[in-house]
């Protein structure tokens, strides 16, 4: 075998857990960020990405971005995006997007070993690997990788799911009434390991759920500057009642304003069902 090139990985796709393969054929991924109960996740996950990044057309890498919901928008803005996943089905939607959306490019690829040179991107967002890695090593060989093909001083956006995230899941839906359903609860709030062995439908895929303060950690343990880790969706997120108001632009405008005021709140963090850390590349 040949070695890597000195400051590069091995390009290696590795398999994706069949689970996780099925999982995502059971969902329309793309339909999830923009139908009611994804909206508020899309619409912060947004928010938050475009108040950090610098003015003008930069070259943004979106790792793990599936069929390509974000890596669309942040095209009409005017960024060359590179857009890369590891299920194959995400890819081949993502590529059908780019089809028609200038500046946008898909291809396969394992985000622990990204086919890119070094610094050659100006931010990235890894808004899905880490929901997948259950091992800590790949979570911050993913969080590396990002670093290594962002140039000095450039952004990267970190999504996780919350380590209480099954927890308030059950309670809104009715899941934790479960007895399989409180264990894997029980499970996730122990170890930050999700297991759905019976493949029950929206119980989520084979995962790892962070606590807030661990993925902060990671951040930094991977080489990356941080500036902060937000909640993205709040308690709104949990009220799937409601969504009905979001059809208002002024009341969901509500929503918005005051998810955003409380952020980063220590207190509220794991609250939310998704959390963003917010990096820079160190300078080198």
């Amino acid at each position: 075998m040949r070695r890597p090139e000195a400051g590069r990985s091995l390009r290696v796709v590795r398999e994706p857990p069949h689970e996780m393969i099925q999982h995502y054929r059971s969902i329309d991924e793309g339909a999830r960020l923009t139908e009611a109960s994804g909206r508020l996740e899309f619409l912060r996950t947004q928010e938050i990405v475009r108040r950090h990044l610098p003015d003008g057309a930069l070259r943004v890498l979106d790792i793990g971005g599936a069929t390509g919901t974000h890596a669309a928008w942040l095209a009409a803005d005017g960024h060359r995006v590179t857009l890369f996943d590891i299920v194959p089905d995400h890819v081949a939607a993502a590529r059908r997007l780019a089809g028609r959306t200038p500046g946008m490019t898909a291809a396969l690829a394992d985000a622990r070993a990204l086919p890119v040179p070094d610094g050659s991107f100006d931010a990235a967002l890894l808004l899905g690997p880490l929901y997948h890695l259950t091992d800590r090593d790949d979570r911050l060989a993913a969080l590396r990788e990002a670093g290594r093909a962002v140039r000095p001083g450039g952004w990267i956006f970190v999504a996780a799911i919350s380590r209480f995230a099954s927890l308030f899941d059950g309670l809104a839906r009715g899941f934790l009434f479960d007895p399989e359903f409180q264990r894997i609860v029980s499970n996730d709030l122990a170890s930050g390991q999700h297991r759905n062995d019976s493949h029950r439908p929206h119980w989520f895929t084979t995962g790892y759920f962070h606590h807030p303060d661990e993925l902060r950690q990671e951040c930094l343990d991977a080489g990356l500057s941080l500036l902060d880790v937000v909640g993205v969706e709040g308690l709104a997120g949990w009220l799937p009642q409601r969504t009905v108001r979001w059809d208002d632009a002024a009341d969901l405008d509500v929503v918005l304003r005051f998810t955003k005021a409380v952020e980063n709140e220590p207190a509220l963090l794991g609250l939310s069902s998704h959390l963003i850390a917010i990096n820079r590349t160190p300078a080198r």
